[in-house]
Parts: structure tokens; C-alpha cells; sequence
């Protein structure tokens, strides 16, 4: 497989797709444009075409999504380049459990690695652009903050991600922001439903970073990188990650007195059982790949189900 693909992580794309369908289904039914009820039926102001309409702008902006899925995949990859580029120069990567790197492994050379990341942040830019003059120039901030939490991840003088924050910035920005932010693109209008999606969304993004650092637990501790998984410690870690997932769950079940369907979500519940009981029962090092896996599936499972029952009208 071409070494640049590999470097892209192809396996975690899924995170920046699952909360993009998730806001988009939410956005199911709700009026196009900012909105109010005036007691017998929806009028709304649709900023792309400049009108005031009753019932015929209720639906979904398609092409905005499509520019939504476009920013959230760039904004994984150029993550991916700019977590992969920080490490490699830092060594922190030299010694991994997991795959290797493109710069630790020598595979890219870390200038390389770095435009990469550049580049893949500079096509979200465009695109959140494009969007921002679409919908609100409000996304022009939050585009910006996004592209500068990827980077700073990992990258500049002191890494947010070495001090313990990374799971915040997983949980804001592939979480909430993608999936209420997914909503607000489709049809100008951000509803509480969209919120406990998201924030459930955000609960599945942050177990697969608390896995990822469960197992670098041991290489982490030796370079100085602490993240909360080295701060928790490994038993607090474990259970924080049960956590995550029950309260992925939790949030869809408040869902459903939103719109009932949603509990369809409610089948990945079977998913979880793999991943959770191998976390506790001690998996470590290589096993903890496994589980990865498991909970990417669990995450996709929950993202399609969840999905198809918002749906639901």
C-alpha cells in the first residue's frame, strides 16, 4: 500500500465520517435556514437564496453535507500527518506498539510528512470557507480552531496532547462540533437533539484515543508524554473507557425522548461486549490492537443504527 495512504490511517476515517451521518440525520425534517413556528407551520430565512418561505424549505442542503464530509475527513488526515510528523521529530514514536510511523519509521522524510499536514488542512480550510460563506462566518472561527487544536495536538512548544487534553479536543471537534455543526450546515438551524448526539459521538471518539493510549501507556511514560491515560494510570483508565461507552449509550436512550427511533442505536449495545470485557479483563500491549479494532466497529455500528433510527419521522 502506497506509504502515504498508510500514513493517512485510513482505519481511523470512519471517526470523522460517523458524526457527520449523525448530523445529518438529525437535520431530518427541520426547517432550511434560520427558523421559527408561527403556530401553524415553519417560515424560515435560507441565506443561500435570499427568501422567506413557509413549508417548501424544510430539508436538507445536500451539497452543504457533502462540503461537511469533505472538511471532517481532512481535518482526521491532516491530524493524522501533524500527530505522525510532531512525534517522529520528537522520537516520541521511535519505540511504538502499534504501526509505524512514516517519520519514526523512516519511510517519508518529516519536511514531507509536514506539508502533508498542510496540505490536508488547507483543503479543510477551503472547504469549511466555502461553507462559512454559505451558511455563517461564525464557521470561519470554528474552522480555525479546529485546524489550530489539530496541529497543536502534538505540534508546537508545548502539545496540549502531552498534558492530558487530547480526549478534549477528540470530544469537542469529531464529536460535538462535527455532528451539531453537520446539522447547523444542512439546514442553518442547531437543535438539542443534535447536542446529546454529538456529545455521544464525541463518547465513542474519545475511547478509541483512550485505547490507543491505554496500550502506549509504558513507551509514553518513558519519553515524558503524559497523556490522561498516563496521568490515570492504567486501572482508572479501563474503567474510564467503560465510561465512555455507557454513556455513548446513555445519550442515545435520552435521544429517544427526542425522536423515539433513535433507539435503534440501541442494537450496536452487542458490539461493546468485545472490546469492553477484553478492557477488562486486562488486555495490554499488542491485544489492545484487537480491541481497537473492535471499538472502531462498535463506533460504526452505532453510527449506522443511530443514523437509519434518526431518521425515522
Amino acid at each position: 500500500m502506497n506509504r502515504w495512504i498508510i500514513g493517512a490511517r485510513p482505519r481511523t476515517l470512519p471517526a470523522a465520517v460517523v458524526p457527520v451521518a449523525l448530523g445529518t440525520a438529525c437535520a431530518v425534517g427541520l426547517p432550511r435556514g434560520i427558523g421559527w413556528w408561527n403556530g401553524s407551520g415553519w417560515f424560515v430565512y435560507d441565506p443561500t437564496e435570499g427568501l422567506v418561505a413557509s413549508g417548501d424549505s424544510i430539508g436538507i442542503v445536500w451539497w452543504r453535507v457533502a462540503l461537511a464530509l469533505f472538511v471532517s475527513l481532512a481535518l482526521q488526515v491532516g491530524v493524522n500527518y501533524a500527530n505522525d510528523y510532531s512525534d517522529g521529530v520528537r522520537g516520541t514514536d521511535d519505540v511504538r506498539v502499534g504501526p509505524a510511523r512514516l517519520v519514526a519509521s523512516g519511510r517519508a522524510p518529516a519536511k514531507q510528512v509536514k506539508l502533508a499536514a498542510y496540505l490536508a488542512f488547507g483543503l479543510a480550510a477551503v472547504a469549511g470557507l466555502a461553507l462559512a460563506l454559505a451558511t455563517s462566518l461564525w464557521l470561519v472561527a470554528i474552522g480555525a480552531a479546529a485546524i489550530a487544536a489539530g496541529w497543536f495536538y502534538t505540534g508546537g512548544p508545548k502539545p496540549y496532547g502531552y498534558l492530558g487534553l487530547g480526549e478534549v479536543f477528540v470530544f469537542v471537534f469529531f464529536g460535538l462540533v462535527a455532528t451539531a455543526g453537520t446539522t447547523y450546515a444542512a439546514t442553518g438551524t442547531i437543535t438539542p437533539l443534535a447536542i446529546i448526539i454529538g456529545c455521544a459521538a464525541g463518547a465513542l471518539a474519545c475511547a478509541l484515543l483512550v485505547i490507543n493510549n491505554l496500550r502506549d501507556i509504558p513507551t509514553d511514560r518513558e519519553v515524558n508524554k503524559r497523556t490522561l491515560a498516563v496521568r490515570l494510570g492504567d486501572a482508572r483508565t479501563r474503567w474510564f473507557y467503560v465510561l465512555l461507552i455507557v454513556c455513548a449509550f446513555a445519550l442515545v436512550v435520552d435521544a429517544g425522548f427526542h425522536r423515539r427511533w433513535a433507539l435503534l442505536g440501541l442494537i450496536a449495545v452487542p458490539f461493546a461486549v468485545q472490546p469492553v470485557r477484553s478492557v477488562l479483563r486486562g488486555a495490554a500491549g499488542h491485544d489492545l490492537i484487537a480491541v481497537l479494532g473492535s471499538t472502531g466497529r462498535l463506533q460504526l455500528a452505532f453510527g449506522l443504527f443511530t443514523t437509519i433510527g434518526l431518521a425515522i419521522r
